[in-house]
């Protein structure tokens, strides 16, 4: 039972706010210096479990070219292309964002979207531009609520949306522990096909609350354009 102070070690680093990774690393070292490994060998797990997992690292490459594509006006890009659609608000946007998400990781493709690629350089910025289009200029509050919109959309579009795909890694573990220890024979196809009334209820909740998003931002000022509602007046 000692060993899962570990677990506390993560509780308590999260609790005090402190670098995940540092929190993360500290507990896998304490868990395995209770567990009664040497320093060395909980060394050479961090070393293999990184060997094996080397695909998580594709951010290094990632960032850096988000980072070049911004520099030459990416958002400013976006930004102008959303103005082009009179009819597509901040809400309807990412509605329309998180459907596409869901759909494509339903058939596997999670790398389509994501935060680092799309949300951050694309549709954040798209949906900010929208916005204003519609209230004016924001305030950083309001901005701010609808950039954790557009996270929340890719968020629950690939949460809800992978457990469809029948190769996806939380299927195939649950068929091989259920298959394995009671002697079953569970398809992964029947875990995916439950899996669709959840993503098509998440799609329906979030999707309405992602279109309530231009009744909710606050302080946003009316602006070109906009028809002014009760109590404001258009300058």
């Amino acid at each position: 039972m000692i060993v899962l102070l570990g677990v506390l070690v993560v509780v308590l680093g999260f609790a005090t706010r402190r670098n995940p990774l540092l929190v993360v690393g500290a507990a896998g070292i304490v868990t395995g210096l209770l567990g009664g490994l040497s320093l060395q060998r909980v060394l050479a797990a961090f070393g293999t479990g990184f060997a094996s997992s080397r695909s998580v690292t594709i951010f290094v490459i990632t960032l850096p070219v988000i980072g070049l594509l911004e520099h030459h006006g990416l958002q400013e890009q976006a930004r102008r292309l959303i103005t082009r659609f009179a009819g597509l608000t901040a809400g309807r946007f990412l509605a329309l964002y998180l459907l596409l998400r869901q759909m494509a990781a339903a058939v596997g493709l999670n790398n389509v979207f994501g935060h680092a690629q799309t949300v951050r350089p694309l549709a954040a910025p798209m949906a900010e531009g929208a916005a204003e289009r519609r209230h004016g200029p924001l305030s950083e509050k309001a901005r701010e609520k609808v950039r954790s919109f557009a996270a929340s959309a890719d968020n629950v579009g690939l949460f809800f949306g992978e457990d469809v795909f029948l190769a996806v890694g939380s299927i195939l573990l649950i068929t091989g522990f259920v298959n394995t220890t009671y002697h079953t024979h569970l398809e992964p196809l029947q875990l995916a096909l439950w899996a669709v009334p959840t993503a098509l209820c998440a799609l329906a909740v979030h999707g309405w609350r992602l279109l309530r998003l231009d009744r909710q931002l606050p302080g946003a000022a009316p602006g070109p354009g906009r028809t002014a509602g009760i109590g404001e007046t258009v300058k």
